[in-house]
């Protein structure tokens, strides 16, 4: 199926249907003399930039990076074209998404390179000298699952071509905030910090964290955690800051009971005072502890926690500042102009040119993170999908006003960590599961969709599911435990804890059909958060049932996983359970997606995770028998880049797809061999997948949710094709939508133009497609659905080098003056595509070489070619004028007609011409 080479995913293409609705960042950055210019990290979707105070903000780390997640950010103050990322979020959550090092751009972020330290994973600070671009600091945590050396502060004076470990302390703590004097550039304090993440819980705090200075550049470290005034005991996380006063600094420090608190220094480090412990500033240490001076004012300084606090009185009392979302972590301020700020909070990156008074929107950023994915059955389907640090979301896979947008987004229940499952009987209740957004453990929402009205069906209404340990709770559910109607009785609902539950009056009452499915190993059972601060958010809730599905095949027979490694079956509706575990799966590895096949009734797949246990490997198996025997099927995919979902295609059996940390694998012979769907899709982690019909929908944790438009291409790949000079894939059935698109102003290059979308205007960049047409590259809405039949072809690498140069002669002849139409147009090499009517009558014709566009592409490998689904129009005249917006809008609505398709590959000359038939390709009309 390599066919010579070529690249067979070339006409796949990801759209980005929303919402923009930004997801958690830490790291942000200003450009330090054009006022309009910040940068911002997602913590799982890469860099972004916006040049206009955060009107819109554009990805600019895609196809660049190795990896999503962005820790810290720095822009070099001596030359703003340096910018250095940390990757690696440093806000450690029981999810977190690791990094590979660090990148540097040397132009404004255009280009970047990876320059090392690829081992440190998670990456909390990153300080640049103020007067030399090559001198960089980085604060390195490490490893956030287990030990590893290369963690605390590396030193670099070349720009990050060689490294040196300055301040190390032990393989089990890291480096986590970093700050320097920009008046005396050799002095610097860094803090260190002991934590480590387990399956279970967390743990902040030990003997190996502390606070570190230095007078020589790095050079020399000398540990000043017990320096006078400051607490004894454990330390825990410390966040670092320099006023801009000689000798000032800050230190918010978690420590043992009643010492926590915002500490002063006025002498260098030798002796402190608490100036405040006010426990707003200091909540959940391990999420926050970030603490930011002013750059002009000694007596202003911020503390970011789930609020955002200002002093203006040296850190004595602190006032709130309201920002467009909580839980706020990171802030540059502008050492020019204190009123000039950037900030990220767990709801995007918001821009200030008034000190905090007011911020831009985080509306219109792309970042969100999304645990699952479903779709209903509507026409367009929605896509559905519960979003962390925000509530559950559902989007259409297709907008009547020409693109997704904020009038198209409802709130079917639910909350920021669940999954949503829909009945299948009218009025097609929601059922959204949400521990992070709302009251009582176990949290579990009904929502009807035709009066809004939501419902609390939660199987056991606990509220201390927040604050307790795992033991206290009656029925223990996970931050996302599944829900999910029955294939074969839309009545029946089940959701799962450490149990299986079943209700069949739509969550009115419910019933256990099942043991404890999980190791209930008390010493995994406990509260998280030692020693200093406990932290149970339900987040950490473990022995619980992750994955659950019944079987399409047959009803009853039921497949559980957990998030401690155990997999059990059901064949008599939950009466009796049988441990059917793969023998070599690792313990306690998290069972995240159990898919049975469509096909077999005996053969199932299931993800499993083991990056909790500080092993990054993929962990795919497929079982023939229900259970008896497994196969690990990981063939192809990279050892470090671990497996999140697998699904299987319902169409062509064999046919498999697998999210995995960085993206999209798909594999033709049942999970034996993957290869990378190289596409347009962005690096991110793939929590999930769903295919919908012809479409394959992807939630991402880190970019919102991705729709790759028609996967006939990949049910109809062969060995053949690597034989076939040319080969035409049946094009699938296509409905025909009439959309409406309202443009504001002509559609000027270099400008952003506007539309509206119904009540609301989006925003979008002039672009051109693969065809030569134009297209809308949408800046703060989703885009829909190519408009037409899409159709897709492969051509062998000969075969589209000749086709290639008939395209280039018919054009250079295109552009002489005074020539006549070039017969290259219909000579060798030139591939064309005729669309016939249900009689054999040709409606319309499309060639490589054509005069007009669209133009057939043709690229080695497969293309894609959208055909309007309408007859050729009218001649214009040579002395008309630019079209009517209006009378586009007319023409738009014209009828489509039935038709099918066939193409011709003209590779040898006119009069030797053979026709190739092709299949039939229906198409509807959808009023």
């Amino acid at each position: 199926m390599e066919a010579n080479g070529a690249n067979l995913f070339r006409s796949l293409e990801w759209r980005l249907i929303g919402p923009h609705r930004g997801g958690r960042v830490v790291a942000v950055a200003g450009h330090p003399t054009e006022r309009g210019t910040f940068y911002f990290g997602a913590c799982a979707g890469g860099v972004w930039k916006t040049t206009n105070g955060g009107s819109h903000w554009e990805n600019i780390s895609d196809g660049q990076f190795g990896t999503a997640a962005v820790g810290a950010l720095a822009v070099a103050e001596a030359d703003p074209n340096v910018i250095y990322a940390g990757t690696g979020e440093a806000t450690i959550r029981s999810n977190v998404s690791h990094g590979d090092g660090v990148y540097k751009s040397t132009d404004g972020g255009r280009t970047w390179r990876n320059v090392g330290l690829r081992d440190t994973r998670h990456i909390g600070a990153i300080v640049v000298h103020p007067r030399d671009p090559e001198v960089v600091y980085v604060a390195a945590l490490g490893h956030a699952w287990g030990r590893n050396e290369e963690r605390g502060v590396f030193r670099s004076t070349d720009g990050g071509a060689t490294w040196e470990k300055v301040l190390y302390k032990s393989d089990r703590a890291g480096a986590i905030d970093l700050a320097l004097d920009p008046t005396n550039p050799r002095l610097l304090y860094a803090t260190l910090w002991q934590a480590q993440r387990y399956p279970h819980a967390m743990h902040s705090g030990g003997e190996d964290s502390g606070l570190w200075q230095s007078t020589d550049g790095g050079d020399t470290w000398t540990e000043i955690t017990r320096n006078r005034g400051l607490p004894d005991g454990t330390i825990g996380k410390i966040g670092v800051a320099v006023a801009p006063r000689p000798g000032r600094a800050w230190a918010l420090i978690e420590a043992e009971q009643g010492k926590s608190g915002l500490y002063r220094t006025e002498d260098y480090g030798a002796s402190w005072e608490r100036v405040s412990d006010s426990g707003d500033l200091r909540r959940r240490p391990w999420y926050y502890m970030h603490v930011f001076a002013d750059p002009q004012d000694a007596e202003t300084v911020w503390v970011l926690n789930l609020a955002c606090w200002k002093s203006v009185d040296g850190g004595k009392t602190f006032s709130q500042v309201p920002t467009p979302h909580g839980d706020n972590h990171g802030l540059w301020i502008d050492p020019r102009d204190s009123d000039r700020l950037i900030e990220g909070n767990d709801g995007g990156a918001c821009v200030s040119f008034d000190g905090g008074r007011s911020w831009s929107s985080i509306l219109n950023q792309p970042t969100a993170q999304f645990y699952h994915v479903t779709t209903d059955d509507q026409t367009p389907y929605h896509v559905y999908g519960s979003q962390q640090d925000n509530w559950a979301m559902r989007l259409p896979s297709f907008s009547a006003e020409g693109a997704i947008s904020w009038k198209d987004y409802v709130e079917p229940g639910g909350g920021e960590s669940g999954y949503i499952a829909v009945s299948p009987k009218p009025p097609h209740t929601v059922f959204g599961g949400g521990i992070g957004t709302g009251l009582g453990h176990g949290r579990l929402i009904a929502w009807n969709p035709q009066t809004g009205q939501k419902r609390n069906v939660t199987v056991w209404p606990e509220l201390q599911g927040f604050g307790a340990g795992a033991d206290r709770l009656k029925y223990r559910f996970q931050w996302t435990f599944p829900v999910e109607f029955s294939p074969h009785d839309p009545d029946v609902l089940y959701v799962t804890s450490h149990v299986v539950h079943r209700s069949t009056d739509e969550g009115a009452s419910w019933e256990t059909l099942s043991p404890d499915l999980t190791r209930n190993d008390p010493a995994t059972l406990g509260s998280s958060g030692g020693p200093l601060t406990a932290d149970n958010s339900g987040a950490e809730i473990y022995g619980t049932i992750f994955a659950f599905r019944e079987s399409p095949h047959e009803a009853g027979v039921l497949w559980a996983g957990s998030d401690d490694g155990l997999v059990h079956l059901s064949r008599d509706g939950g009466a009796t359970w049988q441990d059917v575990t793969p023998p070599d799966l690792p313990e306690r590895a998290l069972i995240a997606i159990i898919e049975p096949c469509p096909h077999d009734p005996a053969m199932c797949y299931l993800a499993a995770t083991c990056y909790k246990l500080d092993d990054p490997a993929p962990y795919l198996y497929r079982t023939d028998d229900y259970g008896k025997g497994w196969t690990r099927i990981t063939g192809g995919i990279p050892a470090d880049d671990f497996t999140r979902t697998i699904r299987a295609d319902p169409t062509r059996h064999g046919l498999l797809y697998a999210g995995t940390e960085t993206g999209v694998y798909v594999s033709f012979d049942n999970g034996t061999n993957w290869r990378r769907l190289e596409t347009n899709l962005p690096v991110v982690p793939i929590y999930d997948l769903v295919v919908k019909g012809t479409d394959l929908v992807a939630a991402t944790h880190g970019r919102s949710f991705w729709i790759l438009d028609d996967v006939s291409p990949l049910r109809q790949l062969h060995d053949d094709l690597a034989g076939a000079g040319a080969k035409l894939f049946t094009p699938r059935d296509t409905v025909r939508f009439r959309h409406y698109g309202r443009s504001f102003g002509p559609k000027t290059p270099g400008y952003t133009s506007y539309k509206m979308t119904g009540p609301v205007t989006v925003s979008y960049r002039q672009g051109e497609s693969a065809m030569g047409t134009p297209t809308e590259e949408f800046l703060d809405a989703g885009k829909n659905p190519p408009d037409g039949a899409i159709v897709h072809y492969y051509l062998a690498p000969e075969v589209a080098e000749r086709a290639q140069a008939a395209a280039k002669a018919a054009q250079g002849a295109e552009g002489a003056e005074g020539s006549e139409k070039p017969q290259a147009a219909d000579g060798a090499g030139a591939v064309t595509i005729r669309f016939l009517d249900a009689e054999g009558h040709e409606i319309r014709s499309f060639s490589s070489t054509g005069e007009e566009k669209p133009r057939l592409p043709v690229e080695a490998g497969t293309n894609r070619f959208v055909w309007n689904l309408r007859g050729a129009g009218p001649t214009r005249l040579a002395d008309a004028t630019p079209g009517d917006p209006f009378g586009e809008m007319i023409d738009a609505a014209v009828a489509p007609r039935v038709c099918r398709a066939s193409t011709r590959w003209n590779s040898r000359p006119a009069a030797r011409r053979r026709p190739r038939a092709s299949p039939s390709c229906r198409t509807r009309a959808c009023r």
